[in-house]
């Protein structure tokens, strides 16, 4: 009876999908230089991307044909990048700024078309006048064709 054969029990032994590094490649590592990391670019975990300034904003890669929204770190700032299925970038800025207060509705002042209170009650008062002086003017022409 032989032990750890994997041709006698398959299922024992995982499948190993990475290749190990050999001893050659791992000083290569050491000696090449890695690109840098661009740090003027981070990422939270709620999805907003952050950039300094308008520099990192247009540094900014974006895929063919997406659209994303950069938030400025140091200003009020919010920038629309765009990519067209072409390669063609594009860039809105939009500033924002905070409402300390909500605000409220806008005090409406009486047009011109619209009649106050007390010219209201004058007229009232100069058709009364007349009503009067129109029912005495018929009363007195009544009695006359009488």
């Amino acid at each position: 009876m032989s032990f750890g054969v994997p041709y006698q029990y398959p299922n024992q032994y995982p499948n190993y999908t990475q290749p190990l590094i050999d001893n050659l490649t791992q000083m290569r590592s050491q000696f090449i230089p890695q690109p840098p990391v661009p740090q003027n670019v981070s990422q939270n975990n709620n999805g907003m991307i952050w950039v300094q300034g308008e520099a990192g904003a247009k540094s900014y890669l974006v895929a063919a044909g997406n659209t994303v929204p950069l938030w400025d770190s140091e200003n009020p700032v919010v920038y629309i990048k765009s990519v067209d299925a072409s390669g063609m970038p594009s860039m809105r800025i939009i500033d924002y700024t905070e409402r300390s207060q909500p605000q409220k509705a806008a005090v409406v002042s009486p047009a011109v078309d619209y009649v106050t209170r007390a010219e209201f009650d004058e007229l009232a008062a100069q058709i009364q006048t007349l009503m009067t002086k129109r029912g005495r003017k018929a009363a007195s022409e009544e009695a006359s064709n009488e």
